[in-house]
């Protein structure tokens, strides 16, 4: 042994060089079993899949509202089931009234898209509509939910 390692501190240089490699070692197994152990938790969260859920089916209550209102049944939507960025952006959206959709809505390849902000209760019930349609603009008069402006 003595031939080996006659200087003192080449033995503890290769002592060191050895446990630097069982660190590195060490550290990637820590940090690639931390990103494993939290990617599994982040995937198997059910919560934001409960939240989508939601969220498609106040979706789907605007489109029907929102039909029942304009008294149409073949609209076209863009919202955020079926967004189109050429025509414009829609979200759905918690507020203090429940949740809040927007989007565009035509009445076939003639007409103009036409923007709305739809109000829905915790509850499902429209609290609110509001649209960019000359065609209502009669109708807003008499329901007191709905401001349309031309």
């Amino acid at each position: 042994m003595e031939a080996e390692f006659a200087d003192p501190q080449d033995y503890w240089h290769r002592l060191a060089v050895m446990n630097h490699r069982i660190g590195r070692l060490v550290f990637a197994f820590s940090v690639g079993l931390i990103v494993a152990v939290l990617s599994y938790k982040w995937i198997t969260n059910p919560a934001p899949r409960a939240e989508r859920a939601l969220e498609e089916a106040t979706v789907a209550m605007a489109r029907q509202h929102l039909q029942d209102t304009v008294a149409d049944n073949d609209l076209e939507f863009v919202d955020p089931l079926s967004p189109d960025r050429e025509v414009g952006k829609a979200y759905v959206y918690r507020a203090a009234i429940g949740w809040e959709v927007s989007g565009y809505y035509r009445r076939g390849d003639g007409d103009r898209w036409h923007a709305f902000l739809i109000g829905i209760s915790s509850s499902n019930e429209m609290v609110s509509l509001k649209v960019q349609d000359a065609a209502l603009v009669e109708q807003a008069r008499d329901n007191p939910l709905l401001e349309a402006l031309p």
